[in-house]
């Protein structure tokens, strides 16, 4: 499958590019997050080892930046143990072929996203009635196609441990699609969301590209299942992290995190939802 011609052109030509795009930052001990375009991907060292895991894969076309910036944290010619992806929406699976085959290693997800890596199923179209701002009438444009890693991909271990990171568990938190997962490092409370919650109004095209800090549910536009969905966020409140990283914005931490994930998995409806969705209860 020749991945860049399955997703088209149109959508490049949106301004979509933030003003941290290409920026790397360590977020945490062993933890560093790269703004790659509107998203964000990390790495995560193991503490027992030198291996580190790459989480996510940014935007199509993303790969050499991906590269350049594993080999300025790690070194010349590194290399993950394996990938780890939070979903399989476009802008998080982006350049994982290529790194792939590039790394020749091993990608890891839920169990329920496997058909929308394996070419059997696409997601669903974009909610252009989402509101917000100019991105989700835009959306018609984003790839919800699968991707086809084959037999690269294998499932996350069922027991919520994270593959080369015996320090980290995965958390399943559905609703921006169905086999959502974060992960969660409980020694340091570092939490890395991907969309199950964001710190950027993602529907926003100003947002997205000053990248201004808002706490804010998951991608309006992109988001299958609102219920589920606040509830993965009260889930994730309730563990009182102390930095999360998220798929889009800025990374946040200490009293700000706190307030802002309280307030958003308490006001959920209010803050998260779409105009023509009244509540999740």
């Amino acid at each position: 499958m020749n991945h860049e011609m399955s997703y088209g052109e149109d959508y490049r030509e949106l301004p979509l590019t933030s003003l941290r795009s290409g920026e790397v930052t360590q977020e945490a001990e062993g933890v560093w997050c790269q703004a790659v375009h509107i998203v964000n991907v990390a790495y995560i060292q193991a503490t027992d080892s030198a291996d580190w895991v790459l989480v996510d894969a940014g935007m199509p076309g993303s790969a050499d930046a991906i590269i350049r910036a594993t080999e300025e944290v790690f070194g010349t010619d590194a290399r993950p143990s394996s990938i780890l992806l939070t979903h399989g929406h476009f802008d998080h699976v982006g350049a994982v072929i290529e790194l792939v085959e590039h790394w020749q290693v091993p990608v890891y997800a839920h169990a329920q996203e496997l058909p929308f890596l394996t070419g059997k199923q696409g997601y669903a179209p974009a909610d252009t009635a989402a509101g917000g701002g100019l991105v989700p009438a835009m959306a018609v444009l984003f790839p919800n196609e699968p991707i086809d890693l084959k037999h690269a991909v294998q499932v996350l271990p069922t027991d919520g441990s994270v593959p080369g990171l015996k320090d980290w568990r995965w958390i399943h938190t559905p609703g921006h699609t169905a086999g959502h997962i974060s992960l969660f490092r409980e020694r340091d409370g570092v939490l890395i969301a991907g969309d199950a919650f964001v710190t950027v109004k993602q529907e926003s095209i100003y947002h997205v590209i000053t990248q201004e800090l808002e706490f804010s549910g998951p991608p309006r536009y992109f988001t299958a299942d609102w219920a589920a969905a606040r509830r993965s966020v009260e889930a994730l409140a309730e563990l009182q992290p102390a930095i999360a990283i998220c798929g889009h914005g800025r990374a946040s931490s200490g009293q700000e995190l706190t307030a802002g994930l309280s307030e958003l998995s308490a006001h959920f409806d209010k803050i998260a939802l779409p105009p023509y969705i009244k509540n999740t209860h």
